[in-house]
């Protein structure tokens, strides 16, 4: 038998390689990036990248395995191609840059099998300088009515050596996973976006735009640097069930020299998807909120009725009074709604999303914010039972926005495979939470939302793929570890996940990251792996139009040295620069204000200091600026002296360069007010 084996080991190996046949090529705007696509003796498509003239992607093939009908992959033969290009600027109601530049070239081609069945699939590419990505378009035939999709055969097979950083897929937690830090062939089936770093410099993420009425990708290695793409599952065995015509998400691979630029290639997320389609939306705003949390995940609050409910009139009523007095529009309410007592976490059935707790009086609390300047923020805690929460969602979203509400958390908790829905049938099914259920879930929120003009911000909830420049109404979402696992205990967030989540799950889009807890302790007086002023630094570092001074109020009174640049920190921009930075080491920003003069500029370190010496060319050159600064103090370290900051203000103009330690765990947080000439 061994020997068997071995015979056949070597037959493979010894198999002849199939001639490949180039179909076609393209460049990106500026040349930087090559594509070649081919097809193989035996009618495989494959494509390859190279930046210039260093290969980056080897050939790589594409097709679907079908559940009901042979795979698509062989015999395909080009039958069209098309060119186009486009160089245009339009505009974001609110994100990290005011304006963004939409520059690629395309290439469409189209493929038809040469066998009976004469199935035809187009691939559609477009090369941007820092980016190549494609998507399948299936139309209309005889012979592929509807695509009962088991598995794409994407394949990504990046050439060369290098480091990894990813987080796994298909585990209980969702998302919510530390990053593993591994060899690029040492990564097993990874969430996307996902971060790679070549011996030679280059970095590479991988990514999808526009998931729309698709299951979610993942990718998994096959061996050596060769990986596939893995479909989140469904209940149904068919991961996708679309009727053609139709077109898959678009899957995105960035190729950067650096850490920094790979950082600015996140707006290819956006490019690759719809304009705005819900028109005016001035009525979206961002904004930074309190709210009635951090005491539940402390345990000296519950969710839940009884002696330690949270959401009380009382409570909430002082959390808006300390919201109006220092300038927070929002204060986010959990717990306050009936369903959370018992084991809410089981099934979710008994959520009301219209009738609060009898200690609760919503009329009363958001006529009272009102009156103040502040606004409700709803939470609507599903379980992941949308069968429960679709029921209602129409009723639930009313009832908000009667209340004032301007946004709303959901949130999915549940393990993973454990979203419940009904099928057509009738029939309860569990899912996954990435699945093609819960992407038409999502969208049917924030489309219910945007029709009475209300953001949606969820938590547990499926992959940014850019979708907000469609539905600008989708504000934020959470979708990995944020501040909460530093309240509960081990494993909490170690300083070097922060600079890894920056390159990785940032690409994808804004973060609720609920940042800003000056106390530095979580459940039971456990100590917060962060110094003071790398809390600060949140604000610039981990953006969201929709940011949270996540603390307990009286935290923020004890501490009003570092509370004031939490007051005064902007949660929407015109610019943003990243000045330096490394996967998993450290990252620097400084961003502008919208609409305004002002700038701020954070930078957070892992666990080991830097001395960084930073130009500030990005301020108005011949203007002085008053720069308020928020640093570690001497001796900080995140282990042993977390509290040591220094508050200094002094005057700056763009000519001038800025030297700033930071501490082990530790970092910085500047805001720049300009003074004139």
């Amino acid at each position: 038998m061994t020997r068997f084996l071995l015979g056949l080991a070597a037959l493979t190996l010894s198999a002849p390689v199939l001639a490949q046949t180039t179909v076609a090529t393209a460049s990106s705007p500026s040349g930087t990036l090559t594509l070649t696509v081919t097809t193989s003796g035996d009618g495989r498509v494959g494509y390859a990248v190279s930046r210039g003239s260093t290969p980056v992607i080897g050939e790589s093939h594409l097709g679907f395995l079908f559940s009901d009908a042979p795979q698509m992959l062989r015999n395909m033969q080009l039958k069209g191609e098309t060119k186009a290009s486009t160089d245009e600027t339009w505009e974001q109601p609110w994100g990290e840059w005011r304006k963004v530049r939409d520059r690629h070239n395309e290439i469409a081609l189209t493929f038809q099998e040469s066998d009976k069945l004469r199935r035809t699939m187009r691939v559609r590419f477009r090369l941007f300088d820092d980016a190549v990505s494609f998507r399948y378009e299936l139309p209309e035939q005889a012979n592929l009515k509807t695509a009962n999709i088991a598995e794409e055969l994407t394949q990504f097979n990046v050439l060369g050596n290098g480091r990894a950083w990813w987080a796994p897929a298909f585990e209980s937690n969702r998302e919510e996973y530390l990053y593993n830090d591994t060899p690029i062939s040492g990564i097993g089936t990874a969430q996307t976006p996902f971060t790679m770093r070549r011996n030679d410099g280059i970095h590479l993420a991988i990514h999808e735009a526009a998931l729309v009425d698709y299951s979610g990708m993942n990718v998994a290695r096959v061996q050596d640097g060769l990986m596939k793409a893995v479909l989140t599952p469904s209940s149904s065995g068919s991961k996708v069930v679309r009727d053609t015509p139709f077109e898959t998400p678009w899957r995105v691979i960035l190729i950067t020299p650096d850490a920094p630029s790979l950082y600015y290639a996140n707006t290819v997320f956006l490019n690759l998807n719809a304009p705005n389609k819900l028109g005016d939306v001035s009525w979206v705003r961002p904004q930074k909120y309190v709210g009635v949390w951090w005491g539940m995940h402390l345990d000296t609050q519950s969710w839940a009725s009884g002696p330690k409910h949270g959401a009380t009139t009382a409570y909430t009523k002082k959390m808006i009074d300390f919201a109006a007095k220092n300038g927070f529009r929002g204060v986010l309410v959990e717990g306050w709604n009936v369903g959370w007592d018992g084991d809410w976490f089981a099934t979710g059935d008994d959520f009301n999303f219209s009738k609060p707790y009898p200690d609760y009086d919503i009329k009363f609390l958001s006529d009272y914010g009102r009156r103040k300047g502040v606004h409700l923020i709803g939470h609507h805690e599903t379980s992941a039972n949308i069968a429960n929460y679709e029921r209602q969602l129409g009723p639930a979203l009313d009832f908000a926005r009667n209340h004032g509400m301007e946004a709303i958390k959901t949130g999915y908790v549940s393990d993973a495979g454990g979203v419940q829905a009904v099928d057509g049938n009738g029939r309860k099914t569990f899912e996954w939470h990435e699945g093609q259920i819960m992407s038409r879930h999502h969208l049917k929120v924030v489309e219910e939302a945007a029709r009475r003009h209300i953001a949606i911000n969820p938590h547990e909830p499926i992959k940014d793929t850019g979708l907000r420049r469609t539905y600008p109404n989708w504000v934020s979402r959470e979708g990995q570890r944020g501040m909460e696992y530093n309240a509960w205990g081990v494993p909490k967030n170690p300083p070097h996940y922060d600079t890894e989540l920056v390159f990785t799950r940032m690409l994808g889009g804004p973060m609720d990251f609920t940042p800003g807890i000056l106390s530095l302790m979580g459940r039971g007086n456990t100590p917060i792996p962060s110094t003071l002023a790398r809390q600060l630094a949140y604000y610039v570092t981990i953006a969201s139009p929709i940011q949270m001074a996540a603390d307990l109020p009286e935290n923020y009174e004890a501490n009003p040295g570092p509370f004031q640049f939490i007051k005064d920190v902007a949660v929407d921009w015109d610019d943003t620069r990243m000045l330096a930075g490394e996967v998993g080491d450290y990252a620097v920003f400084a961003r502008k204000e919208r609409g305004k003069p002002t700038w701020f500029m954070g930078g957070i370190t892992d666990e080991e200091g830097r001395d960084i010496d930073l130009p500030l060319s990005f301020l108005d050159a011949g203007t002085r600026y008053r720069a308020e600064i928020y640093r570690d103090g001497d001796g900080a370290d995140f282990r042993t002296n977390p509290r040591a900051i220094a508050i200094e203000k002094r005057t700056v103009t763009a000519a001038d360069a800025m030297k700033l330690r930071m501490a082990p765990g530790g970092g910085f947080a500047i805001r720049f007010v300009r003074l004139g000439r």
